[in-house]
């Protein structure tokens, strides 16, 4: 279970140039870096280093048995053989160009943009007490666009029924726009675990697509 949940670690990608252009999870970054399309980008002693997979596999081991502190909270896959760390930032070896895509339209995207804040009452709830909300009604005409969804509680949601807000004499706290870049991201910057992306995305003007 521990490898499992570790597997589906985030790691961001950056081009040739150190450029951010992906996230993937960690089972996508270890068959990269097996196939030697990609290095290890890592902060030894406040300096980034590069790491092949051979390499890393050895910097793993040797950390494990030296049980040196880890201040960047690294998960690691353990088997029969061997513990490799899972990195937290790859870059690629091959590919120098930035990625042209949108952040992806969904739940997840969502939930994340509003940060989980019902936004007819203000107040935040866990995921599983949240719906979406169409603000213009489809059976008024509204679309399912960024512009147009937002997160709502069940009772805000239950108020508003099938009216747009004004009709229901209610107000949004904020107006629902399209992210340039992907909420998400924002969010696990907030914990220490992804501190180390923080001066590649500080910067940059991307999207970044989340990749299963």
């Amino acid at each position: 279970m521990q490898n499992v949940r570790a597997l589906e670690s985030s790691v961001l990608v950056l081009n040739k140039f150190y450029a951010a252009v992906h996230i993937v999870n960690a089972k996508r970054a270890f068959a990269m870096l097996f196939k030697e399309s990609a290095e290890v980008v890592a902060i030894d002693n406040g300096q980034y280093n590069s790491y092949n997979f051979s390499s890393w596999v050895d910097v793993s081991a040797f950390k494990a048995e030296c049980e040196l502190p880890d201040e960047t909270q690294y998960e690691s896959i353990r088997t029969f053989s061997l513990e490799i760390r899972v990195p937290k930032i790859i870059r690629l070896v091959v590919y120098d160009k930035l990625a042209k895509a949108r952040v992806k339209f969904n739940r997840k995207n969502i939930f994340a943009r509003d940060k989980n804040i019902c936004q007819y009452c203000g107040k935040r709830f866990p995921t599983s007490e949240l719906s979406l909300d169409h603000v213009v009604p489809r059976t008024q005409g509204g679309k399912i666009t960024w512009k147009n969804i937002v997160c709502a509680c069940t009772d805000c949601n239950k108020h508003k029924g099938g009216r747009r807000p004004i009709e229901a004499g209610m107000k949004l706290i904020r107006k629902p726009v399209q992210p340039r870049h992907c909420p998400i991201i924002q969010l696990k910057l907030g914990s220490n675990k992804y501190q180390s992306w923080k001066q590649f995305l500080d910067n940059a003007y991307w999207s970044v697509p989340l990749e299963k």
